[in-house]
């Protein structure tokens, strides 16, 4: 199956009986970019940053595993949750043996895996870049959309998600500003093309912890709680203005943490802001990466 703007060779890795599809564009030498995607995208939503960087850097974009080309295995074979994602991701990371400080480029959940993994690693890491996604918890004042509530139920979101795909295909409507183009909209949504292949998407979004009990709400306090060691490292923050869920709320609490961030607002993006914004963006990372050197406080 091909993608548009997609002319890559995808890579994979056994974890654990399963394989991780990824993507390893640019010189193996070159300095490491570490794109995480988030719930319903996959490795396709960076499709643009890799063509443009992997000419000077080594790109590397992981479907987490249920997503994208990745293995979907049942609930028999593999457990759906954050930290699992986190130990896949640093898993890849161990397999790629990389010996220089990792860029992270960020992405709805992709920003709590990879700033995850960064709680795990902080010596690994040099430089962020944000794009309308959190590292914490729901921001004061901020409340679950109602879409995902429902979404979380399981029943009735099973049915909506898993049966009818809806989330999928609603977030290629929903998350943009400017109509996506027929084919894009199928690539997004090509991946998940069963009941079965919808698993992961899903889990994802019950997987967002609100409650202590919840699963995931101890491994994003504790990463919330250590966000400040990164404060040193240079980041840039691109954000769509137009996304209701991750909205204004989250933006300012990553300025709250990170003062000196780079901050660009785009008023009219939307959640995928890549595709709405992604002309502007792009030259922006590349900027970032060109003149803001990886900072790694010694150990």
């Amino acid at each position: 199956m091909t993608f548009p703007d997609y002319p890559f060779t995808g890579r994979r890795l056994a974890i654990r009986g399963l394989n991780l599809h990824y993507l390893d564009e640019g010189p193996a030498t070159a300095p490491p970019v570490l794109m995480v995607h988030g719930n319903p995208t996959w490795s396709f939503y960076f499709r643009k940053v890799v063509a443009a960087l992997a000419g000077t850097y080594r790109t590397i974009v992981p479907d987490h595993i249920g997503m994208g080309l990745s293995d979907k295995p049942d609930e028999s074979q593999y457990t759906y949750t954050l930290d699992k994602r986190v130990d896949d991701l640093a898993a890849l990371v161990d397999h790629l043996a990389l010996d220089q400080p990792l860029t992270l480029v960020l992405h709805d959940w992709g920003g709590m895996i990879g700033m995850a993994l960064a709680t795990r690693r902080p010596q690994a890491i040099g430089r962020i870049v944000v794009l309308n996604t959190a590292g914490f918890g729901l921001p004061p004042g901020k409340r679950m959309p109602w879409q995902l509530n429902l979404a979380r139920s399981p029943l009735l979101g099973a049915l909506l998600v898993r049966g009818l795909n809806a989330f999928c295909r609603g977030a290629t409507r929903d998350c943009v500003k400017t109509p996506l183009p027929a084919d894009v909209r199928r690539a997004y949504i090509a991946p998940y093309d069963s009941w079965a292949h919808r698993l992961a998407v899903h889990r994802f979004i019950q997987d967002i912890p609100l409650r202590p009990a919840d699963l995931a709400f101890a491994t994003i306090a504790h990463v919330e709680k250590n966000l400040a060691q990164f404060q040193s490292r240079p980041m840039l923050i691109c954000w769509g203005m137009q996304d209701f869920v991750f909205d204004i709320h989250f933006l300012n609490r990553w300025i709250e943490l990170f003062p000196a961030a780079q901050v660009h607002r785009f008023a009219d993006g939307g959640h995928y802001v890549l595709e709405d914004a992604g002309t502007r963006i792009i030259p922006l990372i590349q900027q970032f990466l060109a003149t803001c050197p990886p900072e790694v406080p010694a150990p």
